[in-house]
């Protein structure tokens, strides 16, 4: 059976000026304590350029579009074409000012949606 689940983006990439960033939504802003702390974060966002009912039927692609690569189910893979188009990015945390977190980078695109923020623990 079919579950339907909604999620709200918590914030979105920015880039700008050199500069990477997650702006997260002032509604959330007191979930930002001890940001600032962490050396890194995982963010969790949605790649909401690929969805299609297309792009979320493809389950099996080759390793970094290379033909060459054998062909492999997306759980197999960090493909963008998957049936929950989530993508993780383990990202460093250079500061927080206000509702930004100012990071080294991410692999996504300026005002894609964030939606969930964790700390990255390296075994400690």
């Amino acid at each position: 059976m079919a579950q339907t689940m909604e999620m709200k983006p918590v914030g979105w990439v920015r880039k700008a000026d050199g500069q990477t960033s997650i702006q997260i939504a002032p509604e959330y802003a007191d979930a930002l304590l001890g940001v600032d702390g962490l050396e890194s974060i995982w963010v969790l966002y949605w790649l909401d350029r690929n969805d299609t009912p297309e792009q979320r039927s493809i389950l099996q692609v080759h390793p970094r579009g290379n033909p060459a690569n054998p062909l492999r189910g997306v759980f197999a893979t960090r493909a963008p074409l998957r049936p929950n188009l989530i993508a993780l990015s383990r990202c460093r945390v250079l500061s927080v000012q206000g509702n930004l977190i100012v990071i080294d980078q991410i692999d996504a695109y300026a005002d894609t949606p964030v939606v969930d923020i964790k700390p990255y623990r390296d075994g400690r």
